[in-house]
């Protein structure tokens, strides 16, 4: 039997891989093996995702986290390294655009095994983003290319990948499936609209923890008191990220908003279907905002997910608090038509096919 190694190490990297790990297990002709780089290492988190989601148990637990980019890439790529020595996989399979990302893939081309990137050719171009930087560069030694956009697949083409050997496939995205396929089990699973007394339609999901907002005061100020003024009309809550929270407190800044420790998957599945919009500088979510039929507001400079935009369901806004309350304003008199096919069907099955025909 063909076995396929998993590297994942970041939230949205487990919802993306349990969907994949399911049309493994219903086919059960190859064996898929996951390395957990502990990049997210709070229980809320990493574990309660592999709960929750009924993900395979990760094999290998590497618990390399809170290190610098460099420390945390280093150690990961030699660690990996070590197990696929150990397991001689046909294939390894890398998500997104974390430091696991790159590391899986740089530890599995060093020794001629066959790399497949989820979500390959997303594209910033702010080269100051440590995802930008993994993301390129995985995409640059893969040797297959699942691509969620046309977009992605134009900017791959800008960048000279059809004279390259790899394989450029347009899939779409799997966090549609992941959400479609969970969304009938979170109201059940999830009990956080009660227990937080909120009510539909009635308050704003927001999230932020991006490294370029975290690490820049100015920004970050701005972006939360954006947040408490709109947390006037509309009551806003968000799940804290352990960075975000780190900065805060270290600098003694409190913000008049609902703030809650980070939530499990079907509890943010709940909050999105019931939230009135969503504010976030997270990538995964603004697509999650859209497949739940929720306008978005990007507390970044730009996206890799620029059919948002174009479509009128997302915004950017950056640090600019003006903008963001303008944003937060014109969205609420929105009669935006979110049936529009962005993103693709049956995305799981599509990569599968894909991963067989590549290792066959």
């Amino acid at each position: 039997m063909k076995k396929i190694v998993t590297i994942l190490g970041a939230r949205p990297q487990f919802v993306k891989a349990a969907v994949l790990s399911r049309v493994i297990s219903k086919y059960n002709t190859v064996e898929e093996i996951i390395i957990h780089t502990g990049q997210h290492y709070d229980a809320n988190m990493s574990a309660v995702f592999f709960e929750e989601m009924e993900i395979p148990t990760p094999k290998y637990n590497l618990e390399i986290n809170g290190l610098s980019h460099g420390a945390m890439t280093g150690q990961m790529l030699l660690k990996i390294e070590e197990i696929l020595l150990e397991e001689k996989p046909d294939l390894v399979v890398v998500y997104g655009d974390t430091n696991s990302t790159i590391a899986g893939a740089l530890a599995a081309k060093k020794m001629t095994i066959k790399v497949a990137h989820v979500e390959a050719g997303l594209r910033s171009f702010n080269m100051k983003m440590p995802e930008e930087i993994n993301r390129i560069l995985t995409d640059r030694i893969s040797d297959l290319l699942l691509c969620p956009t046309n977009t992605a697949i134009e900017n791959l083409e800008k960048e000279g990948f059809q004279n390259l050997d790899t394989k450029i496939v347009k899939c779409g995205d799997i966090m549609k499936d992941a959400v479609a396929f969970y969304s009938k089990f979170s109201k059940e699973k999830s009990s956080i609209i009660s227990k937080l007394n909120l009510q539909s339609t009635n308050f704003i999901l927001a999230t932020i923890h991006r490294q370029e907002n975290t690490d820049d005061l100015e920004k970050l100020k701005q972006i939360f008191e954006g947040l408490e003024i709109i947390h006037k009309e509309k009551q806003v809550i968000l799940p804290l990220h352990p960075r975000t929270k780190a900065i805060l407190e270290k600098n003694n800044l409190t913000y008049n908003i609902t703030i809650i420790e980070p939530v499990g998957y079907f509890d943010m599945l709940e909050l999105l279907k019931n939230c009135n919009l969503v504010v976030t500088d997270s990538g995964g979510l603004q697509k999650e905002a859209f497949f739940n039929k929720k306008h978005c507001i990007i507390a970044r400079e730009e996206t890799e997910w620029v059919e948002l935009v174009s479509n009128g369901f997302a915004k950017i806004v950056g640090n600019n608090k003006e903008a963001m309350l303008n944003a937060f304003e014109s969205f609420q008199n929105s009669t935006a038509n979110f049936n529009i096919e962005l993103y693709g069907n049956n995305v799981g099955e599509k990569i599968y096919s894909e991963l067989l025909n590549l290792i066959k």
